[in-house]
């Protein structure tokens, strides 16, 4: 197993306090990259001597704090121009070799950003599945042949991979969006001209924008922040305007929730449980929470791909398209050729009808200051997209391709997973130049506590109507209740279990860990061995996802139950995959030496012992 990348602030700690170097990464992204170049995640990456020669200049000519992003590896999608790379925006024979950086490629390589290389997209940016590329398509980080999402499948999957530490994609309809709920990371998309588009081939010039996909949302703001610039080469380009350079408090926020009848989970529960879940945790952080209707929001998504816009996409690309009709995949070209049907007076009747809807939805932010949607109703395995590309294209992008006609900005961030295992997620939306309040919102979602599932909720209805205003009560975590992580030997029906339960603790249920740690087994008196979770350094053997069970504890236990867990043991903070920060139980480093079992890659205690066991 290759070792993961570090994020953005692990690897800035790290290098200011000089445990490691750029160019200790560079060979860590090197053995990352191992056999992958061409492969359905990268379709070009920087030489090996180029990027050893960059991470080298700067370990010895830059102090890491004098540079933002110093020694932080990156990947960038490949409609993006890199000097003296080939730019082919998903097709082989479109491809050309760029003679300079796009500027927001530039700024972040002059933020000491290192460049890895460029990533698989669906062709010309065109769908939001992964599938749609002649280079390979992309599956899910989660595997069982769940698609990556797209158009910015590879970048996702770098960074959820940890081949990266962030990356750049595109979003016209949701593509910085929808990979980034499948793959469980955070996915933010800028207002519109926040990140130059020059040096960006385009799908729909007046609506793309570049996206920044990290597996936390600080690193996503650093990058926003160094990428940022308006550039002479790029008329769609918008400075952020002096007044919304500082985030409103989370607690001072009203959240718009979509009324229940406006929601479509297309026959996905697990989606909608996972939703109401979100809701309630979110309406534990704001000032209030209120009902929004989503139609005219739908209304203006329908004219990406059912009006005029669409043409907009043969601008750039009709000509090739129509001299080079066997370098297009059939999916592709069907959707750009229906550009055609439309006209001069359908554009204007489509730009008055957005108009219309534009202005009813600016009114709604005068009541509200973030609306919250889910990333995707549902999700598609590869087989199921190719039995009807475009219809669950359009699934997809139910919730995402309103938000650029409507010149929002978002962030999308983890919701946890389905009982099925799937992935799921929120975005959070707001109008154009509330980037950083939208942020400073998902920050404090990814670190808040999960309140009672919703197959416990006192309504009994497991449905979004009853985590959503007007569907019954919201109830808030009991502020009387921690949630603790539990590893090893405290799990549901293990020896040590009667030690939570004797203090009232009460399962929640199953989760895993970020891919941060390692897990040990330690030798003890009852052979039975002591589990201890360590976080993984940045020089050493790469973390990964380990399972574990969330219990709910009364606060006034946590003290009785610390006394007695024996050293190396202690309680701290563990980073769950959705991005969230508990109580749980970590063993200190000094106690895991190299003559302590390695058993990480089993994915925890019980599969060690089923293993054991065999």
């Amino acid at each position: 197993m290759s070792e993961r990348i570090g994020t953005v602030p692990e690897l800035r700690s790290a290098y200011r306090s000089g445990a490691t170097t750029p160019v200790d990464q560079v060979e860590r992204v090197l053995a990352g990259l191992a056999g992958r170049d061409g492969g359905p995640v990268w379709i070009s990456t920087v030489p090996a001597a180029e990027l050893r020669a960059r991470a080298e200049e700067l370990t010895r000519r830059h102090d890491p704090a004098a540079l933002p992003l110093y020694g932080i590896p990156f990947a960038v999608k490949d409609n993006i121009d890199v000097a003296g790379m080939v730019t082919t925006a998903g097709c082989p024979d479109f491809g050309y070799r760029a003679a300079e950086d796009a500027p927001v490629v530039r700024r972040l390589r002059d933020a000491g950003a290192l460049l890895v290389g460029k990533t698989n997209l669906d062709q010309f940016a065109t769908g939001l599945t992964g599938s749609r590329s002649p280079y390979g398509s992309g599956e899910s980080v989660f595997g069982g042949g769940l698609v990556s999402g797209g158009s910015s499948s590879g970048s996702a999957v770098a960074v959820a991979a940890g081949q990266v530490s962030f990356a750049l994609g595109t979003d016209t309809a949701g593509s910085g969006r929808v990979p980034a709920a499948l793959n469980g990371i955070v996915g933010l998309k800028p207002t519109r001209g926040l990140l130059s588009t020059a040096g960006v081939v385009p799908a729909c010039r007046s609506l793309d924008c570049v996206s920044v996909f990290t597996t936390e949302v600080a690193g996503a703001v650093d990058v926003l922040h160094a990428a940022r610039g308006v550039s002479p080469a790029d008329p769609w380009g918008r400075a952020l305007p002096a007044r919304r350079a500082s985030a409103d408090v989370p607690a001072t926020l009203r959240l718009g929730v979509p009324r229940p009848e406006d929601l479509d989970f297309f026959g996905d529960d697990g989606q909608a449980d996972r939703f109401a879940i979100g809701v309630r945790r979110l309406s534990a952080l704001v000032a209030d929470a209120l009902p929004v209707p989503l139609d005219d929001y739908f209304a203006a998504g329908d004219l990406l791909y059912q009006g005029p816009w669409v043409a907009e996409r043969l601008v750039a690309l009709g000509d090739f398209v129509r001299a080079h009709p066997g370098s297009v995949l059939p999916v592709t070209r069907a959707v750009l050729e229906t550009g055609r049907r439309y006209d001069a007076v359908d554009a204007f009747r489509g730009q008055h009808r957005l108009r219309e809807l534009r202005a009813r939805v600016d009114r709604r932010w005068q009541e509200i200051d973030v609306l919250v949607v889910p990333t995707v109703g549902t999700t598609f395995t590869l087989d199921e997209i190719a039995e009807d590309p475009i219809g669950r294209n359009a699934v997809l992008g139910r919730y995402t391709q309103f938000a650029n006609l409507l010149d929002l900005a978002a962030v999308t961030v983890p919701n946890g997973f389905t009982e099925g295992g799937r992935p799921a997620s929120l975005t959070l939306i707001g109008p154009a130049f509330s980037d950083l309040t939208l942020a400073r919102l998902a920050a404090a979602l990814t670190t808040a506590t999960e309140p009672t599932p919703v197959d416990a909720h006192p309504a009994g209805t497991g449905t979004v109507a009853a985590a959503v205003p007007g569907g019954g009560p919201v109830p808030s975590p009991a502020p009387a209740e921690l949630l603790i992580a539990v590893v090893g030997r405290h799990l549901a029906g293990e020896s040590r279990n009667g030690e939570l339960t004797g203090h009232g603790a009460t399962l929640v249920g199953a989760a895993r860990t970020a891919p941060l740690y390692r897990l040990y087994r330690m030798d003890t008196p009852d052979d039975e061995g002591l589990p201890g979770l360590v976080r993984a350094a940045p020089t050493g053997p790469p973390g990964l996802p380990i399972d574990v069970e969330l219990w709910r504890l009364p606060t006034s236990a946590v003290g009785a139950l610390l006394a007695g867990v024996p050293a190396p043991l202690s309680l701290g903070w563990v980073r769950l995959h959705d991005g969230r920060d508990v109580l749980g139980f970590l063993c200190e480093a000094y106690a895991v030496g190299p003559q302590v079992e390695d058993i990480s890659a089993t994915g925890g205690w019980r599969a060690w012992r089923r293993a054991a066991r065999r």
